[in-house]
């Protein structure tokens, strides 16, 4: 490809909302751009990344068995009401001439799933692991990074049917395993952690993660084990504390603390310390009220509490449900004199604690002095909190977490029967039973690993893209376009380096020379060549994007040389 008949809109510098690498980088090179929040083009060079990360990803789902399909963007709300998730706030709805509602898809568990239902209805009809790559629509509230949190974005989902949970942990593991090849041909260091479902629903999953310090999610791991995790996931053991005594701590009293709501307000007003205080968090699991306790320096996790009740759901609950069952607005919750029908759960760091701050259920009130198990029931206890750097580690003795940032590139789900049982999609076994359809969800961000691929390969000039991965594998640059020698010896290596299949950018524009090495370096192409001074001793120049040393080839072996070096450049991935 000429650069001169390409479209390669290069910026010199990025919008100033573009805060991570990524971002910048992709809309200063001309891969992206914006056309509304969370919503970007593709631009020529960005696409082919994205055709190269997609054909990375077919080929190893198809290596396992898999069998590409394409479901429709639009999908009927009725399947979505079928599993209860019509009502999810990341949907965007709209209706036909006929005001049927529809949605646009953000993940296709519904549809895959009416697909097989009707298609499927013997074991001997499974395994069984379909895929699509296909645009993806969420109404995210804060789009971030480009395209890393997108209203709209490419992804890889694949679902497969099985019999048992035997035959679906087998799949799993094969598609697990052909994630970690996607990555390592995309030149992607991925860290396998355990995760939160989330919206998906279903039992066991994993994410791989990027680790960057510009990444959204809070990573632990721990520092003598494997182990890691999602802090939305991440477990802490049972410290297993003793309860500290309380003959002498006096009654439970109220005071007055007018206006003062949160924490930091409270301990200000109480000359106390945030873990001295017991926030009460009232929750609704399952469509039922629930009170969850934590240390007033502490965050709850609400995954964990709806994991506690072995929930499907979790929300907080709103302000006016707050004021009928506690008789005062949000901010003053205490777990003293909450109606019976609502249970208390604490997080395990709460038994070790007595003679605490609590909300009052009451305005503009706290009571201190507060003891669990002599002023309200003892709670159930749970691991409730999020985990952060520091706390223990649930897998060994001795270790300890620690934070590390990072950006999801993909996610895998043992869904089990959540879809197949609510939209009965069975399937008769050998002895000729009726049994839900075992199944697993695997999602993949293509869009996202444009991003992420430059997170994990940049410099302060530009992108240093893996070659796997690269818009082209070289880029040819014609130093001096009115010297005809230099422009001889640039068009017979472009037509050498085109018939030995290599692919190659060729910089022929009348541009500065300055301007053609900064774009070379600024869109990350892995082997630039540069047919300029050394032309005149029957040379061209290779050098490599990560490394500026150039080493010099003669013109007549110079097209089986890079090619060569290309070959062996992609044999290492």
């Amino acid at each position: 490809m000429r650069a001169s008949q390409f479209f390669m809109p290069t910026l010199r510098e990025a919008p100033a909302e573009a805060e991570l690498p990524s971002h910048r980088l992709l809309l200063r090179g001309g891969f992206i751009r914006k056309l509304a929040a969370g919503v970007y083009i593709y631009l020529p060079l960005g696409w082919r990344v994205i055709r190269k990360i997609e054909q990375i990803v077919r080929e190893e789902s198809d290596r396992i068995g898999g069998i590409e399909l394409f479901m429709p963007a639009l999908v009927p709300e009725e399947l979505l009401d079928e599993t209860g998730r019509s009502g999810l706030d990341i949907l965007f709805k709209l209706t036909d001439r006929h005001q049927r509602p529809f949605t646009l898809g953000f993940t296709h568990e519904e549809v895959i799933t009416d697909i097989v239902r009707h298609a499927v209805s013997s074991y001997r009809q499974m395994p069984l692991l379909l895929y699509q790559i296909q645009t993806k629509f969420r109404d995210e509230p804060r789009p971030r990074g480009g395209v890393i949190r997108a209203r709209e974005f490419i992804m890889y989902d694949g679902y497969s049917f099985d019999t048992d949970e035997n035959a679906l942990e087998t799949m799993y593991q094969k598609v697990r395993n052909a994630y970690i090849r996607m990555f390592e041909r995309m030149g992607l260091p991925t860290l396998i952690v355990d995760a939160e479902a989330g919206a998906i629903g279903g039992g066991s999953n994993e994410e791989f993660m990027i680790i960057a310090e510009s990444g959204e999610d809070k990573v632990l791991q721990c520092d003598k084990s494997g182990y890691a995790a999602n802090a939305e996931r991440c477990e802490l053991p049972d410290p297993k504390l003793t309860p500290p005594p309380i003959d002498n701590i006096p009654p439970a009293q109220k005071v007055a603390t007018p206006n003062a709501r949160t924490v930091e307000e409270v301990c200000a007003f109480l000359n106390t310390t945030p873990d001295r205080l017991v926030k009460t968090l009232l929750m609704r699991v399952d469509g039922k009220p629930v009170a969850a306790l934590v240390r007033g320096d502490r965050e709850l996790n609400p995954y964990k509490l709806m994991h506690a009740l072995d929930g499907e759901s979790v929300e907080m609950l709103d302000a006016a449900t707050i004021q009928q069952i506690t008789n005062a607005p949000v901010g003053f919750a205490g777990p003293v004199g909450l109606p019976a029908e609502v249970p208390i759960y604490a997080d395990y760091e709460l038994r070790g604690l007595q003679d605490f701050i609590t909300g009052a259920n009451a305005p503009d009130a706290h009571l201190v002095h507060v003891c669990w198990g002599r002023d309200f029931p003892e709670p159930i206890w749970a691991d409730l909190r999020v985990a952060q750097a520091g706390d223990p580690s649930p897998r060994h003795r001795e270790g300890v977490l620690r934070e590390v940032r990072g950006i999801e590139v993909g996610h895998i789900f043992q869904l089990g029967i959540k879809y197949s049982q609510a939209m009965d999609a069975l399937f008769t076994d050998a002895e000729g039973n009726q049994k839900p359809i075992i199944m697993g969800c695997y999602g993949l961000g293509v869009s996202r690993c444009l991003a992420a691929i430059v997170e994990a390969h940049h410099d302060e000039d530009g992108i240093r893209f893996p070659i796997t991965v690269a818009p082209f594998e070289v880029i040819l640059i014609l130093v001096n376009p009115e010297d005809a020698e230099q422009r001889a010896a640039a068009e017979r290596l472009y037509e050498e380096l085109n018939a030995l299949g290599v692919e190659v950018l060729y910089d022929d524009r009348d541009e500065r020379s300055g301007v053609k090495f900064k774009d070379a370096d600024l869109i990350g192409i892995p082997l630039q060549v540069v047919a300029g001074r050394a032309v005149k001793e029957g040379r061209v120049e290779l050098r490599l994007r990560t490394d500026k040393n150039a080493e010099r080839l003669t013109l007549d072996t110079a097209a089986q040389t890079i090619a060569e070096r290309v070959r062996v450049m992609k044999a290492a991935f």
